[in-house]
C-alpha cells in the first residue's frame, strides 16, 4: 500500500450509490498488470467489471507525459476532429471510481477527468477518461518502449481493431 489508499478509502465511504461509465484506453486495459497493481495498493477486493469495447470520437492520443516510472512519456487524449480512439468502457460502481483514479493517477494530479463521447454498438454515449493533467504536459524525451508494449498488450487482450493495435505498436 502506499500514502493515497487512506485518501481512496476516504472516497469510497463518502461515495453514493450510483455507477459512472468509464472509458479506458491505456494499460488498464492489461489485465497481469492491472492485477499486479491492484494488489500492491491494497485493493485485492476490487475487481474490474466486464466491459464493452467503445470507439471515444474526435479524440487523438498524445504521448505527453513524461513519466519516471515507464522510462519515457506516455500516452493522453488530445481533441482531433475526425479521428477516434479505440477503448473499453466499464460501469464503476461511485464507491470505486477512487480506485480507478488512484490507478490513472487522478489521485496524484498526474492526470484528470475528461468527458468523453464513445460510440458502442452505433450510439453514442457519455462517459468519463483521464488524460494527461494539462500543467504536467510535455513532450519532451522520447516515448516509452515499455508503456508501448503494455498498452499493446492491453489492447490484444480487450481484442480491440487490428489496425487500432497496429497504430500503437507505432506509437501513433
Amino acid at each position: 500500500m502506499d500514502a493515497h489508499y487512506d485518501i481512496v478509502m476516504k472516497a469510497r465511504e463518502a461515495a453514493g450509490q450510483g455507477t459512472r461509465l468509464y472509458f479506458a484506453y491505456s494499460t488498464i486495459l492489461d489485465r497481469a498488470a492491472f492485477e499486479e497493481w491492484r494488489g500492491q495498493h491494497g485493493y485485492d477486493f476490487f475487481e474490474l467489471p466486464k466491459g464493452t469495447l467503445a470507439e471515444a470520437q474526435d479524440l487523438g492520443l498524445i504521448y505527453d507525459f513524461p513519466s519516471r516510472w515507464w522510462g519515457g512519456r506516455v500516452a493522453g487524449l488530445k481533441d482531433a476532429p475526425g479521428q477516434s480512439v479505440h477503448g473499453v468502457v466499464f460501469e464503476i460502481a461511485e464507491k470505486d471510481w477512487a480506485i480507478v483514479s488512484h490507478k490513472e493517477g487522478g489521485v496524484t494530479g498526474m492526470c484528470v477527468e475528461r468527458p468523453v463521447k464513445v460510440k458502442i454498438d452505433g450510439k453514442l454515449v457519455d462517459a468519463t477518461a483521464f488524460t494527461t493533467n494539462p500543467q504536467r504536459a510535455a513532450t519532451d524525451g522520447p516515448v516509452s518502449d515499455r508503456f508501448i508494449e503494455a498498452i499493446v498488450r492491453g489492447a490484444k487482450a480487450a481484442g480491440l481493431p487490428a489496425a487500432w493495435i497496429e497504430r500503437l505498436q507505432r506509437g501513433e
